[in-house]
Formats: C-alpha cells, sequence, structure tokens
C-alpha cells in the first residue's frame, strides 16, 4: 500500500475510534477499507487499463515488417512481349530503417503512461478511502442519532407518566397530559425514522463493494472527540504530497516522451528493398536493390513538436491553477472545523450540562407542584435539540477533516487504547 494510503487508513481509524471486528457480521472501518480495495470495479478497471497498456507497450517496441513481395513483369503484352515467354520474375524483401530512436521514443511514451497509472489509481483509492470513510461515519451518526431519539423517548414517557399522576391528583388540566403524550408518540416515531436512516446509510456504504443486503453493524465511535489541527499555514505545506499535485510530475514525464517522440519523427527513414530477378532473354538471375527517402521529413515534423512543446509548457500553468483550487479547499474545510469545532466544546461545556442540570431542577419542581409542564417540557425540547445540534456540528467537522486528510495525506490523532471510545450519554 501506498504510503499516503495507509496514513489515510489509520487516520480515519483514529477518527471512528472503531474497535476491531468481533464478529463476522459487525465491520469496522479498516475491513470497510479493505473490501472497497477489493472490490469496488473503479479500482479494478485500473488494472485492466495496465493491461491494455502493457499490450500497447508490446507493440510500441516493435520494429517495421518485414514485406515479401512478387513482381512478374513483361506478360500479356504486344509484339514480343505476347504470351509468357518474355516474362520477368522478380522477388523481393523490404522494409523500412526508422531512425531518430522512434522505437525507443513509441516505449517510453508507454512507460511513461504506465507510471501515471500507477500515481491515478493511488489518487482514486483515496478519493474512494475518503467516500467510505463519510458513508461509515454517516452510518455511525444515523446510530448515534438513533440512540439520542430512544433517550429522548424514554425522557418523554417518562414525563407522560408524571402528567397522568398529577392529572389523577387534580394538578394538572388533561390538555397537559395529552401534550405529554403527543410528545412521547413523537418522539417514538423519531426513534424509528432514525432506524429507518440507519438502514439507508447501511445500505449507502455497502454499495461501495456491491454488497445488495447487508445485516452488518458497526462499533459506536467517538464523534465528539474532536482533535486539535495544525494550523492552515502548516497545512498548506503539506499540499505538494497530495496525489492532487504529484500526479503532475508523472504527466510531465509522459509530455516529455511525447516531445521526445515528436522530435524523432524529424529524422527521415530509409525504405530499402532487396531481391532477385530472372531474366527470361538469357534464363540468368540478377539482384535487384532499391532505397528511397522521404523529403521534408523535419518539416512535416515541426507542428508536432511545437504542439507537444505547448502542452508541455501549459503543465506549469494547469498545476498551479490546480494549487490555487486545492488551497483554497483546504482553506474552506479548516475554516469549516475550526467553527465547528468552536460549537462543539461550547456547548458541551457551557450549554448542554446547564440545560440538563435545568431539566432535572424543573422535573422535581413539576412533580412537586412548583412549575408547570409548559415550563418543564421546554427544557426538554431545548436539551434536546442542543444535543442534535452537538451531534450534526461533530459530523460535520468530521467531513471537513477527512477532507483535510484527503487533500494533505497526513494524519493528525493517534488511534485511542482499546475502550476508549463512544460519547458522552445524552
Amino acid at each position: 500500500m501506498d504510503p499516503r494510503s495507509a496514513a489515510f487508513a489509520a487516520w480515519v481509524v483514529a477518527c471512528c475510534v472503531a474497535l476491531p471486528a468481533a464478529a463476522a457480521d459487525r465491520l469496522s472501518i479498516d475491513e470497510v477499507f479493505a473490501r472497497v480495495g477489493e472490490l469496488h470495479p473503479e479500482l479494478q478497471l485500473f488494472e485492466n487499463r495496465g493491461e491494455v497498456l502493457a499490450a500497447e507497450r508490446e507493440r510500441a517496441a516493435l520494429r517495421p515488417p518485414l514485406v515479401a513481395g512478387a513482381m512478374l513483369e513483361n506478360v500479356a503484352g504486344s509484339g514480343e512481349a505476347s504470351g509468357a515467354d518474355s516474362a520477368e520474375l522478380t522477388l523481393s524483401l523490404a522494409s523500412v530503417l526508422e531512425r531518430g530512436g522512434k522505437a525507443e521514443a513509441r516505449g517510453d511514451v508507454v512507460a511513461r503512461r504506465i507510471d501515471a497509472l500507477g500515481a491515478e489509481r493511488e489518487a482514486r483509492r483515496l478519493d474512494l478511502l475518503a467516500e467510505a470513510a463519510r458513508r461509515y461515519l454517516s452510518l455511525a451518526s444515523a446510530q448515534r442519532i438513533g440512540a439520542l431519539a430512544a433517550a429522548e423517548r424514554t425522557q418523554r414517557e417518562r414525563t407522560a407518566d408524571a402528567a397522568r399522576a398529577r392529572y389523577r391528583a387534580g394538578g394538572t388540566p388533561e390538555s397537559a397530559v395529552l401534550a405529554a403524550e403527543a410528545a412521547a408518540a413523537r418522539a417514538a416515531m423519531d426513534e424509528r425514522l432514525a432506524q429507518a436512516r440507519f438502514e439507508a446509510a447501511r445500505l449507502q456504504l455497502a454499495a461501495l463493494w456491491g454488497e445488495r443486503d447487508p445485516d452488518f453493524a458497526i462499533d459506536a465511535p467517538a464523534l465528539l472527540a474532536l482533535p486539535a489541527l495544525p494550523g492552515r499555514t502548516e497545512l498548506a505545506q503539506l499540499l505538494e504530497a497530495t496525489p492532487d499535485i504529484t500526479r503532475f510530475a508523472d504527466e510531465a514525464r509522459v509530455r516529455e516522451a511525447q516531445l521526445a517522440l515528436a522530435r524523432s519523427d524529424a529524422a527521415f527513414d530509409l525504405s530499402w528493398e532487396l531481391g532477385v530477378r530472372r531474366l527470361e532473354a538469357g534464363d540468368d538471375v540478377a539482384l535487384v536493390a532499391g532505397v528511397s527517402v522521404p523529403l521534408g521529413a523535419r518539416a512535416r515534423a515541426g507542428p508536432a513538436v511545437r504542439a507537444a512543446r505547448a502542452e508541455l509548457d501549459a503543465l506549469d500553468t494547469e498545476r498551479d491553477a490546480t494549487v490555487r483550487i486545492l488551497y483554497a479547499t483546504l482553506a474552506e474545510a479548516h475554516g469549516r472545523y475550526s467553527v465547528a469545532n468552536a460549537e462543539v466544546q461550547a456547548l458541551g461545556t457551557d450549554i448542554i450540562p446547564r440545560l440538563a442540570r435545568a431539566g432535572e431542577a424543573a422535573e422535581k419542581a413539576y412533580r412537586a407542584g412548583a412549575a408547570t409542564y409548559a415550563e418543564w417540557a421546554q427544557l426538554q425540547a431545548e436539551h434536546a435539540a442542543a444535543l442534535r445540534q452537538q451531534h450534526e456540528l461533530a459530523l460535520g467537522a468530521w467531513f471537513s477533516l477527512i477532507e483535510i486528510q484527503r487533500l494533505t495525506g497526513r494524519a493528525f490523532i493517534a488511534a485511542p487504547a482499546r475502550g476508549e471510545h463512544g460519547d458522552i450519554d445524552p
């Protein structure tokens, strides 16, 4: 595996903090990567393209063929050339003597394309690993949302029980009971929808390796454990190692080989012919030889040389444009991650704990008759909304981090020890 692929796989494993699979139906992120690498058709296509290029390299190394010929002259004419009495038969062997290293230049072009194919495959592999990581995180997100929905349903059911008890004691109107039961029913519906989203996300993940009826589970990742990142300037220096940039070096070698091939066409080729002729008049045999040279080879090769040189020169401009696009993408992803990380931390340290304590206090006050159902229900809703907001922000931060990793090929966190995973309970 390429070092960038290995770093990427280790990084996403650390991101997901997934334990190794404990059973055949429980997948870890590294097993997902293995399935994508082995079964995704786009990666298999590179093997086919490699076979095509290998055949092209063999064909490029072939020399011009020998051409065997036969010529019959002075046949079926008039006068002395009538009939076949004056016929002369010439047997010849001809070919072309290539000059200017054309065969080597052709082979070099194909060899450079083969080298570039490996880099292209690695770049596509990293893209697919990033997509697999995003889908794995989406599946983990659906699982986490399901846990939040289940916790909220339990809370709403407890609230409905308390409202019914207050109603029977005459301490609350029937409308509060109906509102509490409706809230509990909505929470149960959200839990069922979360399960449906989990199934859909699992189908999307399994589609990467062609599985149509998946039944696997995953280990719960710690989505809220966001790592600290280097600064944007430091990350920008790592862009030179991204496959999107390193491919330009391979492409430059391909275009240099194409320029050398175009220049080789300026050297004219020699066409030669050698044979024997039977002379009917004296019943003798004579040697026949000939050489032909095309004129204006250099002039005809000129346009191709200029075009190849222009394509090589344009590569620097393409590289500069790509670097700017990648830097803009990196800066945007870094900004999104930084903002989301700050919000996740603020929610986790300042807001959610206070809302949780406020909800507990409201529950005690409600049961004691010192607070209304509306006050307690509002705090429950705010607490649940804050938990979901924190989850969505964390998920968005991970997606941004995956994009940063794809661009730089660098891991920023180490996988924690076994058992150090899972989010804070709601």
